[in-house]
């Protein structure tokens, strides 16, 4: 008798058991599901011919805002034809709609990379929420095709446990490959946790060589006083150069001030900037695009490197 409750009981455990093991493998597997969920990459129909070895190319960051419509289409033709942020051989975007009400539930980067003829990828942070919208994301596009695309969900949650991403990319340019992130740091957050979330792109990039030339960019909210500095130093002692100095990136008009803060930055490693700007011309967004026209180094040396 006693064998018998004893066999019971180890049945009955191990049903436990296997139910709960059940249960986080069906976890882990809705987890894995939403993650691919947020994550889109892709190529338009007709894509732009790329020069097959440039002595130089043009770079642009932007947080667009979650621009839509005709805001969006005339964004578009900038993308196109402006002088400043034109026919840029790489865009890294930051507030990428994709399916959200208030964009007229469209594909935000398919759209653009479509008229511009480029390759793109895509990848937005989980929500708070099973029942939120997608979260706004970060893209890139370049006329070059993308691999080694990662999807980085940045450590630490904001306001109502909002989470922020990076996306990573290889992109080959003639024949060196060049590691890309497009970057959209939490802006309500003590600077510390902002560089953490900053250093997620440059641990993903410590999985490649040392040698590999590389950018990080986009809108990483160095707003706080003494943020600027605190970013600079961390990225100089990754070897990072930057040709941008202090100049804001971010104006919005509060209470008759206008508000000019710099959020936005692109830095560089293994490459020289010859030619960069800030475009205040184009005002569809609360942040300014940032462009830079660049070359490979022989070396790998800092040059233009922001002190």
């Amino acid at each position: 008798m006693k064998h018998r409750v004893l066999l019971l009981v180890l049945l009955l455990s191990f049903g436990s058991t296997n139910t709960t093991a059940q249960k986080i493998s069906t976890q882990k597997q809705n987890e894995h599901s939403v993650d691919t969920a947020l994550i889109e990459l892709g190529s338009p129909a007709q894509v732009l011919k790329a020069t097959a070895n440039p002595t130089e190319f043009k770079v642009v960051s932007y947080n667009i805002r979650w621009r839509g419509g005709e805001d969006l289409s005339k964004l578009i033709a900038l993308f196109q034809t402006d002088p400043e942020i034109g026919g840029a051989t790489v865009l890294g975007l930051q507030e990428v709609d994709r399916n959200k009400k208030r964009t007229g539930k469209i594909n935000t980067v398919r759209q653009i990379a479509e008229a511009l003829g480029m390759h793109y990828a895509w990848a937005a942070p989980p929500t708070a929420k099973a029942t939120d919208e997608e979260e706004t994301g970060v893209a890139i596009l370049s006329v070059y095709p993308l691999s080694d695309v990662q999807r980085i969900v940045l450590p630490h949650s904001g306001p109502g446990k909002r989470r922020r991403v990076a996306l990573g990319a290889t992109i080959k340019i003639g024949e060196t490959p060049l590691r890309f992130y497009s970057v959209h740091s939490e802006n309500r957050m003590v600077v510390e946790k902002k560089l953490e979330q900053i250093k997620a792109a440059i641990h993903d990039l410590a999985k490649f060589p040392s040698v590999t030339p590389a950018i990080i960019l986009g809108d990483l909210n160095t707003w706080e006083p003494g943020a600027g500095g605190k970013t600079k130093r961390m990225f100089k002692n990754e070897q990072f150069h930057t040709p941008f100095n202090d100049d804001a990136t971010f104006c919005q008009r509060i209470i008759l001030v206008d508000l000019k803060l710099r959020l936005d930055w692109i830095w560089l490693r293994g490459l020289e900037a010859k030619s960069f700007g800030i475009d205040r011309t184009i005002d569809y967004s609360d942040h300014w695009p940032l462009w830079v026209t660049l070359k490979f180094t022989q070396s790998g040396t800092r040059t233009n490197t922001t002190q």
